[in-house]
């Protein structure tokens, strides 16, 4: 994706250098460069090229940048990416992406079992927009330090459920170290990025996982029950057991965009042995007669709770996704 000529004033260097974006502030990109790390900037005319999006350049993008003598760069070019994960962008802007990371190998939501409490349709809408771009997908349920008896039987159901898909779920601890081990492993040579919602302890594991990262951690809100944000910017750091990881600010909600309502059973795993038996070839598994996808929820095969999750967020593709599923 080249981008439009600059008509800035700086004076540039003979440099060209190809490098990868390590951090935006949606204003600035830290570029890394071999051992260099250059903050950049785009030009403006091509973020006009870029309407659809939060921004233009990308955590994760591939670029290539012309140095100024300031030792400041200017992007020139996005290279192709292999896959992004991407929400709608929160608030009012309807119809507006937000891409949180591109060329990952791996994308993991966490959950925490308490403060904040576990949140499925969260995770679900998770779960299809990577399932949307072919990204492998994983669970961390997070805070099992606070886990009580009475707990227990609703947690492992998530659990075991998600499990039974086919997505890995890892049972973690940051204050004990509990599961740290496995969260290493399934990061261990990979581009990874984590996303969930503020509190739930994105920040506590890294933390956990790389010792003397240090990044910001805080606390949940007694009041609301919900995480403060404490990660603002997104961020690609190295792991020194091999790999990268896309540390993300904390999201309240994960809207679902540039789907069609007819085509989200296909992003439930769980649905795709039954989609091609329906009656009726365009069976939304809603209303239609003859449908067996609503058979083998009666059945048992297709659990009540993701069933009821596919028609709340279906409901919100029909509204333009106004209610996001928090």
């Amino acid at each position: 994706m080249p981008a439009p000529s600059s008509s800035g004033t700086s004076p540039v260097t003979s440099e060209t250098c190809t490098g990868t974006v390590v951090r935006s502030t949606g204003s600035w990109y830290d570029v890394q460069v071999d051992d260099r790390l250059i903050p950049c900037k785009v030009p403006g005319r091509f973020r006009l090229t870029e309407t659809g999006t939060t921004n233009p350049v990308i955590v994760g993008d591939r670029v290539t940048l012309r140095v100024l003598e300031d030792e400041t760069g200017l992007i020139t070019e996005i290279h192709e990416r292999t896959n992004k994960l991407s929400r709608r962008a929160a608030g009012r802007r309807v119809g507006l992406e937000h891409v949180i990371a591109v060329n990952v190998d791996a994308a993991w939501v966490v959950q925490s079992i308490r403060q904040p409490k576990l949140n499925p349709g969260f995770i679900d809408r998770f779960l299809v927009m990577a399932e949307m771009n072919g990204l492998p997908a994983g669970l961390v349920f997070n805070k099992v330090d606070l886990l009580r008896p009475g707990d227990r039987e609703a947690v492992h159901y998530w659990r075991d459920l998600y499990a039974q898909q086919g997505y890995p779920v890892l049972m973690t601890s940051a204050l004990t170290g509990a599961g740290v081990s496995d969260v290493e492993a399934c990061l261990k040579d990979k581009t990874s990025v984590i996303v969930g919602p503020s509190g739930t302890g994105k920040s506590s594991l890294l933390n956990a996982l790389v010792p003397g990262l240090g990044l910001k951690t805080g606390v949940v809100s007694r009041k609301t029950l919900k995480g403060r944000h404490t990660t603002t910017v997104a961020t690609l750091l190295p792991l020194p057991f091999g790999g990268f990881v896309v540390d993300t600010p904390g999201l309240r909600e994960f809207g679902i965009i540039d789907l069609e309502p007819a085509m989200l059973s296909h992003y439930f795993v769980d649905f795709r042995p039954y989609l091609n038996d329906c009656h009726y070839p365009n069976c939304t598994h809603d209303h239609e007669p003859d449908c067996v996808v609503r058979d083998a929820v009666e059945a048992g095969y297709i659990s009540e709770e993701r069933y009821y999750s596919y028609l709340n967020i279906l409901s919100s593709l029909h509204l333009g996704d106004k209610d996001v599923g928090r």
